[in-house]
């Protein structure tokens, strides 16, 4: 599973990289013309956010084999497709369902670190 959760942090980053440029330069005029530049930089920042928790949650599940850390990489990567990726189609396409679907992607991340606090109490027992 550590390295499953290993590649998911990787391609999070790299795309949560990629995206970000994309959004300060060649999305840039379609956002800021359409006001949804603000929609789209919250996409980035919690993919980003949620890469790096991803690659820690990865490392720790190296060192300790533990059903919480690999949920927690699960529920980290659902949060970034889910929360980030409907941003992404709201702010460029303004497929307005989206807006619906970011909450799922938000309580994914919840559950992520709820799976980190879960772990943290079964290690300390």
């Amino acid at each position: 599973m550590q390295t499953a959760l290993l590649i998911s942090a990787a391609v999070a980053g790299m795309s949560g990289v990629g995206l970000g440029a994309f959004g300060a330069h060649a999305f840039n005029a379609i956002l800021v013309a359409n006001e949804r530049l603000s929609t789209y930089q919250t996409g980035v920042q919690y993919h980003l956010i949620h890469a790096v928790a991803l690659l820690i949650v990865a490392l720790l599940a190296g060192q300790q084999n533990s059903v919480y850390l690999n949920a927690a990489g699960v529920a980290f990567t659902v949060g970034i497709v889910l929360f980030s990726g409907s941003l992404y189609l709201l702010a460029l396409q303004n497929v307005r369902i989206m807006g619906a679907v970011a909450p799922f992607g938000g309580i994914a991340f919840v559950i992520g670190w709820g799976m980190i606090l879960l772990h943290a109490f079964s290690a300390r027992a």
